[in-house]
C-alpha cells in the first residue's frame, strides 16, 4: 500500500479511537453522576481491536459482541447518540431504551448485539455464520470474545461445530489478561489461548492489540480466508482495560504501577507517535481530538434531552400479536 494511503486509513483508525475514547469517557462521567444506571463496561484502553478488526467487514458481515460492546458498535458505524441514548435507557436508543448498556442492536448494520451471558453468544456466532453458508451468501461473521468465556462450554461448542462445517467466522478474543478481578494465572491452565485453535483443526494466531494496523493487517487475512470458503480462525488479541471490569470495580486487585506502565501502550498514543513520524501535523491531530469531544459532548446532550419509554410500552417487545 503506497505510504500516502496508509497513512490515509491509519489517520481513519485514530479518528475512530478517539470517538471510542471520548464517548466512553462522557459516558463515564454521565455514569457517575447517576444518569446511566445498571452495568456499564468501557472499552477504555482496548479501541484498537474494535476499530482494526472491524475496518475488514462489508456491509453485509456480522458481528456479535460481549457486555463490552459500545467500542463495537460504534466501530461498525452506530451513531453515538443512539448508542448514549441507550445507556441513558431512553427511547431514541438503539434498543429503545430497553437493552441499555450490554444490549445495542443495530439490524441494518448487522451488528447483532451485546451479550451478558459470557460465552453464550459464540454458539450464536456459528450459528449466524451457518446461516450465511446454508444461503449461499458471502458473509463473514465477527465474533468478539473475552478471555474469561475460553472455558465456557459454548465457547466450545460454537468453535467445535464452526470448526467442523468450515463455517465463515472469525472468533477474536479480546484478552486484557483480567476475567472481572482475576487474573489470567487463575483460571486458565495455558498462557497462550490461541493453542485452543489446533483442537478444533482451524487456524490460531496471538498478537499484541497495542498497534491498531497491524489488527487490522492480521484480522484481513482471517476474514479473506473465511470469505473464500476456508472455514473459522481463531484470534487471540492481547489488550488492556484501563477501567475496572465495570463502573462499580475499583480495580484494587492491580499491582501497584501496572495501570501506569500498560498505558505507555495506548493504542491511540502508539497511532498519534506513528502519524507524528510519518508527517502528519499535531494541528492536525489535536482538530481530530476537538471534534471527537464535540461528537461525545452531543451525544450525552442528545440523550438527555429524549424522552423515556412510556410505561405503555413495558410489555410491546415482549411478545409478538398473532
Amino acid at each position: 500500500m503506497p505510504e500516502s494511503a496508509r497513512t490515509k486509513k491509519l489517520l481513519g483508525f485514530y479518528d475512530q479511537m478517539l470517538r471510542i475514547r471520548r464517548f466512553e469517557e462522557a459516558a463515564a462521567k454521565a455514569y457517575a453522576g447517576g444518569s446511566i444506571k445498571g452495568f456499564c463496561h468501557l472499552y477504555i484502553g482496548e479501541e484498537s481491536i474494535a476499530v482494526g478488526a472491524i475496518a475488514n467487514l462489508e456491509k453485509q458481515d456480522y458481528i456479535i459482541s460481549t457486555y463490552r460492546d459500545h467500542g463495537h458498535a460504534l466501530a461498525r458505524g452506530m451513531e453515538p447518540g443512539p448508542v448514549m441514548a441507550e445507556l441513558y435507557g431512553k427511547e431514541t436508543g438503539c434498543s429503545k431504551g430497553m437493552g441499555g448498556s450490554m444490549h445495542l442492536f443495530d439490524k441494518d448494520l448487522r451488528f447483532m448485539g451485546g451479550h451478558g451471558i459470557v460465552g453464550g453468544h459464540v454458539a450464536v456466532a456459528a450459528g449466524l455464520a451457518f446461516g450465511a453458508r446454508y444461503q449461499k451468501e458471502r458473509n463473514v461473521t465477527l465474533a468478539f470474545i473475552g478471555e474469561g468465556a475460553v472455558s465456557i462450554g459454548g465457547f466450545h461448542e460454537g468453535l467445535s461445530l464452526a470448526a467442523l462445517w468450515k463455517l465463515p467466522v472469525v472468533f477474536i478474543v479480546e484478552n486484557n489478561l483480567y476475567s472481572m478481578g482475576t487474573p489470567q494465572y487463575r483460571h486458565l491452565s495455558v498462557k497462550d489461548i490461541s493453542m485452543r485453535a489446533e483442537g478444533y483443526g482451524m487456524p490460531g494466531k496471538r498478537i499484541d492489540g497495542s498497534n491498531v494496523y497491524h489488527v487490522y493487517e492480521e484480522v484481513r487475512e482471517a476474514v479473506n480466508r473465511a470469505r473464500s470458503d476456508h472455514g473459522p480462525t481463531l484470534i487471540e488479541i492481547i489488550t488492556y482495560r484501563f477501567r475496572g471490569h465495570s463502573m462499580s470495580d475499583p480495580a484494587k486487585y492491580r499491582a501497584p504501577g501496572e495501570l501506569e506502565l500498560k498505558k505507555e501502550k495506548d493504542p491511540i498514543l502508539v497511532t498519534h507517535a506513528e502519524l507524528l513520524s510519518i508527517g502528519v501535523s499535531e494541528d492536525t491531530l489535536k482538530a481530530v481530538n476537538d471534534k471527537n469531544k464535540k461528537i461525545a459532548d452531543d451525544s450525552v446532550e442528545f440523550a438527555k434531552n429524549s424522552a423515556f419509554p412510556p410505561v405503555s410500552d413495558l410489555h410491546k417487545y415482549t411478545y409478538v400479536n398473532p
